[in-house]
């Protein structure tokens, strides 16, 4: 109970920083003596505060009073702290970084934390159990059983949570769910998450106006389950496409659309199958102009996938996502997308989509004009 906030700090990220584990107070690190934990209540409550205080970002841990005899022959009761392996790579309030090694916290050097840092990509958000989610409460089961029906599982809903993709886990005797099963299967998965969701706005004109000036002429929200929002999007933005009918020299009428309909819906796809679900603050944006269209995912590129090798390189920040899309023929090949919507751009005569990084935010960049900038002349009135 003597050990400092600031020390077991260090304990703490090494711990989040590995494999996890469970640290114990109200031993003697010297002769492993029971000390116990009762005689000093306001010491308990400052420890416990020491993952959210202390550490950056804050642990997730969870704890627990188990019974003992102290070395004095009372009862008492020694504190368990139990650290999930996280995702992130943690640092104390002096932005040090520990790693668990055997029995010792490990001072990580600036070489071991760049190191760490990539390989905590193999980890990633949608794998996190959310502390506040119950099955029971949260998981609309007509709407997995559906789903299960689909890929053949003949077990129930909650054994496949249990099971596969590390969908859930039980805590203190209830089944909490991962951020990816209550992005897919959850009744109401903004309850937990009130930015994932995707933001329509069109503007008129080829840029963005503010105050006076403002342009914005449809600012639509579409929230649900993961797929609800897919076929939302994408189903609104077709309403928002503008067309021309014309007669070929072969006597044959033709209709065009100013993007062809592959890209608009492998746009919104990535976007919702790709975007980092860590970051709370913000939705996907899908700005549409006169002349181009604008979708904005937040989460920066991984490491290993660069600007100019986009269509060449296949990633997937949310595996478990894109598997599950995948059955719904939205996503086929991982990484077949953005070579496809390259190809289908060029064999419309339209420059190939453009991919920017801007702060924590991706943006993909479709135009509907060809490489001098002159509009195709796709006319007519916006459909629906």
């Amino acid at each position: 109970v003597n050990i400092a906030s600031r020390d077991l700090s260090s304990h703490i990220c090494a711990f989040a920083n590995a494999d996890g584990g469970v640290i114990a107070i109200g031993i003697s690190d010297r002769n492993r003596r029971i000390e116990g934990v009762d005689s000093h209540p306001e010491k308990v409550n400052e420890l416990l505060r020491v993952p959210m205080d202390f550490c950056t970002p804050t642990v997730p841990f969870a704890y627990e009073f188990v019974d003992c005899i102290d070395s004095c022959g009372n009862k008492n009761h020694i504190l368990l702290l139990h650290i999930e392996a996280s995702a992130f790579l943690h640092e104390n309030q002096t932005h040090d970084a520990y790693m668990r090694v055997g029995d010792k916290s490990k001072l990580l050097s600036f070489e071991d934390r760049m190191t760490l840092s990539f390989d905590k990509g193999l980890r990633t958000f949608e794998d996190f159990i959310v502390p506040e989610s119950c099955y029971e409460e949260d998981i609309d089961e007509n709407y997995l059983g559906e789903y299960l029906q689909r890929i053949g599982y003949t077990k129930s809903p909650k054994d496949y949570l249990l099971q596969n993709k590390n969908f859930a886990k039980v805590q203190n005797g209830i089944l909490r769910l991962s951020v990816a099963a209550i992005l897919l299967f959850a009744k109401n998965p903004q309850n937990f998450f009130p930015r994932a969701r995707v933001r329509f706005i069109r503007y008129e004109g080829k840029e963005e106006k503010f105050g006076a000036e403002m342009n914005v002429v449809k600012d639509v929200v579409f929230e649900g389950r993961i797929l609800q929002q897919i076929q939302k999007t994408v189903a609104y933005i077709q309403t928002q496409i503008k067309e021309r009918t014309y007669l070929t020299s072969g006597g044959i009428f033709t209709t065009e659309q100013e993007y062809p309909e592959f890209v608009r819906t492998e746009l919104v796809v990535n976007a919702v199958t790709h975007r980092d679900y860590s970051i709370r603050g913000t939705e996907i944006q899908i700005k549409m102009f006169d002349e181009h269209l604008v979708v904005e995912s937040p989460g920066n590129l991984p490491s290993i996938v660069k600007i100019d090798r986009m269509r060449e390189t296949h990633f997937a920040r949310n595996a478990h996502i894109a598997e599950y899309l995948k059955c719904y023929k939205y996503v086929k090949d991982f990484g077949e997308g953005v070579d496809r919507m390259c190809r289908e751009m060029e064999e419309s005569g339209l420059p190939k989509p453009e991919f920017k990084q801007t702060g924590f935010i991706l943006k993909a960049i479709v135009k509907n004009t060809d490489f001098e900038g002159k509009t195709l002349g796709i006319e007519g009135k916006t459909l629906g």
